[in-house]
């Protein structure tokens, strides 16, 4: 297969994997039946409006709500409000519309329905500080969290215990109408407490645990929030609790659905493929070095496959932001494939998030060729200097290789393909 096919196919199976999980495809086969009271429809999450917009067309009955979504990621609703907020980090519509929510479902009877919508983004969508904290220290937080190298469950702990809508709680504000959770999977191994930090499940961690995640990435913690985490007096809705027992929650989609429809894709072209995880973490520029010496194993080995075939991965890397690049995740995993590779003929990757926003860019990620690191350093670029200052969507970007899908309406996490062609002397 010559470069042009194999870029071609590479793009396909993102495509696949994207298309696999649209909420249009997903929603209907999970709706209920019309409750005997109201249906209120609640949620955020960068799939979220396209989330309500096919509950909302496939509902037979009385609807109403809100839900949250990115800026730029509003789809038409006629009966489900759709407010616009900040991602990653959180501002002031974003709080509003958390306080709207919080209000909305103050009120309802068992004989009520609320079905929340959750898909990733929903932790900034759907800020709101605990008793006692605001807006500003929330960001400043989060901001921090993001550089860290924290894995994004333990941001999340985090995030769960300085909210007074996370970790379980505005389930606790539904209580004691059915509530009925949706959800599109962007986390390993599909953790209902870490998708939007769990507005509506209950959580088994505890402040404590938030302190830890603090202290082990030596994450600055101004005094209000030390203090709120070493009283643990803001604990949220454990397992067990009452107002959790009317709580039913279903996985629309997940990172390890869209894999098998890229997988799916690889065979239909005569491509072995192989699926070697959904839940892959770690520091991104470890993942590319590891993943390049399964790439070279494979060229040079036949083992564990024979060539040609694709390595297909999902999950959630973390990036310990040094320098002063512009980069996201995946391009960093990609660069520091590249660099690991060196122009190993015959292999190509591609990276992107399924949400099309890798770091804080709206660029999904990007493709590397056998040629990448020969054509940046024509250009002058050193590839080891833009790994060192974590500058992915720079170094790509100037090559011309960026992936950019636009919103794609869904998030189920991460994608990476490697495409092995044959092998080499």
């Amino acid at each position: 297969m010559d470069g042009h096919h194999a870029e071609r196919l590479l793009k396909r199976m993102f495509e696949a994997a994207i298309d696999v999980a649209q909420p249009a495809l997903r929603i209907p086969a999970f709706l209920p039946a019309p409750p005997r009271g109201r249906t209120v429809v609640i949620g955020a999450g960068k799939a979220s409006a396209a989330m309500a917009r096919a509950v909302e067309s496939r509902w037979p009955g009385e609807l109403s709500g809100l839900v949250v979504t990115r800026y730029g990621y509003r789809v038409p609703c006629e009966r489900i409000e759709i407010v616009e907020a900040a991602h990653p980090v959180p501002d002031e519509n974003g709080l509003r519309a958390a306080q709207r929510v919080m209000s909305m479902v103050a009120g309802l009877t068992e004989d009520d329905l609320v079905i929340c919508l959750i898909s990733g983004g929903g932790s900034a969508l759907l800020p709101l500080p605990a008793d006692g904290l605001t807006l500003p220290l929330k960001q400043e937080i989060n901001r921090a969290l993001l550089v860290s190298g924290a894995t994004i469950s333990e941001m999340n702990c985090v995030r769960r215990h300085l909210s007074a809508i996370k970790g379980g709680r505005l389930a606790a504000a539904c209580y004691p109408a059915r509530v009925l959770n949706l959800i599109i999977s962007d986390v390993p191994a599909d953790a209902a407490t870490d998708v939007a930090s769990g507005p509506t499940v209950p959580d088994p961690t505890t402040c404590s645990d938030a302190l830890a995640v603090l202290r082990r990435h030596d994450v600055p913690v101004p005094p209000t929030i030390l203090d709120l985490l070493e009283r643990g007096g803001r604990e949220t809705l454990k397992p067990g609790d009452a107002r959790m027992s009317r709580i039913e929650t279903r996985f629309i989609a997940t990172p390890q659905m869209a894999l098998e429809a890229a997988a799916c894709c690889a065979r239909a072209a005569g491509i072995d493929a192989h699926i070697l995880g959904d839940a892959i973490e770690g520091e991104a520029r470890e993942a590319g070095i590891v993943m390049a010496g399964v790439a070279r194993q494979v060229a040079l080995r036949a083992q564990p496959f024979d060539a040609p075939c694709v390595l297909l991965s999902g999950g959630e890397t973390t990036v310990s932001v040094k320098g002063q690049g512009r980069g996201g995740r995946n391009v960093e995993f990609l660069l520091s494939l590249g660099v690991a590779l060196n122009g190993t003929p015959g292999v190509f990757a591609l990276a992107g998030d399924t949400d099309g926003v890798d770091g804080q860019e709206d660029i999904a990620g990007a493709l590397l060729r056998p040629d990448t690191l020969q054509r940046a350093r024509d250009l002058g670029i050193s590839p080891r200097e833009r790994l060192a200052d974590n500058d992915g969507h720079g170094f790509f970007q100037a090559l011309g290789d960026s992936l950019v899908t636009g919103p794609t309406l869904t998030n189920v996490n991460d994608f990476r393909a490697i495409y092995i062609d044959r092998r080499f002397p």
